[in-house]
């Protein structure tokens, strides 16, 4: 019986049908290795270098801050922080917050004065799948949970993320997001976005898809994406020097107008609205220096600059023209590592562990 079993196995292993669709993928991974294809990023990170690394935006922050993170292990690494805040519009008065990272596993958890717990926990299934959750819970009942999971192969990545996935009530519901970006030639890359959200199980599903592309050339970056809503949005990055980058991002906004009769596209015409950033980043040997301004009338700035071995302060200050309006913020980060940890840190320099899975 168990020879018939083998000989069965076998046969759906070996016959012709399995060994020709084997030779094709084999001649086409052939061919496709020999074009030379990069890893193109993800289609979240298709703007990184503009929207990330020159502008600021993510970066700014109001009013007084002080940070203080005491480091207990480097491998694992493991490290608790206290951040205070006064005087800021979007940061509690006080956080405590612990992490703790090995290649494979990445464990966070943030709570602040009013009770919002936040925690993230990433998984590292192989050197290509991530698997990343995170969860936060507020008083009043308040709560979300994410849960993303990535591939990246050697010319494309994948991704299938969750909001709220839930099956509690009869059906599924939450909000689904698929992402898929391709390297066609060593500087192009295409990718598409796929949305299918469900508020409740008695309303019906709604879909979109977006379509994205990236273009790399020797100093330089430009990438677009077009949005089922309408919205357009194309950025372009450049290496001006060994220090300096700067980009430029346009954001293009197109919604039916409103006639007399409430009408859509036959009711009106379509109203359109955009903005352009245009921003620059200088590196210098201790500090980042980071400034843009948008067609809106914002004018930022912000000021990163290391002033001691474990101090830093941070500066951010923002004018608004058109609303004759100034935020200003400073903070200051303080590191406390112990001279055991110090050690840990230079004999874990040389080495080629994979970091955790942020």
């Amino acid at each position: 019986m168990a020879e018939e079993k083998v000989n069965a196995l076998g046969f759906l292993k070996e016959n012709a049908i399995i060994a020709a669709l084997r030779d094709t993928y084999s001649s086409f991974s052939d061919r496709r290795a020999a074009l030379g294809l990069s890893n193109p990023g993800t289609v979240d990170n298709i703007a990184r270098e503009v929207q990330k690394d020159v502008f600021l935006t993510n970066y700014m922050f109001t009013g007084l801050r002080a940070d203080l993170t005491r480091a207990l292990s480097v491998s694992p690494l493991f490290q608790v922080s206290h951040a205070f805040a006064m005087g800021s519009q979007g940061l509690p008065p006080y956080a405590f917050a612990a992490l703790y990272g090995t290649p494979k596993v990445f464990l966070q958890g943030n709570i602040n004065n009013d009770a919002q717990l936040t925690a993230t926990a990433n998984y590292r299934w192989s050197g290509a799948f991530v698997t990343k959750t995170s969860a936060q819970i507020a008083p009043g009942g308040q709560a979300m949970l994410q849960v993303d999971n990535h591939y990246t192969g050697n010319d494309f990545s994948a991704s299938i993320n969750s909001i709220n996935p839930s099956v509690l009530e009869g059906g599924l519901t939450g909000i689904f997001i698929a992402s898929y970006l391709q390297s066609v030639t060593p500087r192009l890359a295409l990718g598409l976005e796929a949305i299918w959200q469900r508020q409740a199980v008695n309303m019906g599903p709604d879909t979109a898809l977006s379509y994205c592309a990236k273009y790399k050339g020797i100093d330089w970056i430009a990438s677009a994406q077009l949005q089922a809503q309408g919205a357009t949005m194309v950025s372009y990055w450049r290496r001006l020097t060994e220090k300096v980058e700067a980009g430029v991002d346009l954001n293009l906004q197109f919604q039916p107008g409103m006639g007399p009769r409430g009408g859509g596209l036959m009711g009106g015409g379509a109203r359109k609205e955009g903005t352009t950033t245009v921003g620059a980043k200088y590196d210098f040997r201790t500090s980042t220096f980071k400034a843009q301004v948008d067609s809106t009338g914002r004018l930022s700035c912000y000021l990163e600059k290391r002033v001691a071995p474990f101090v830093q302060l941070t500066f951010a200050g923002e004018l608004d023209q058109f609303k004759q309006q100034a935020k200003i913020g400073l903070a200051v980060s303080i590191e406390a590592p112990s001279e055991e940890i110090m050690e840990q840190q230079e004999k874990a320099g040389g080495s080629a562990a994979a970091p955790p899975p942020f």
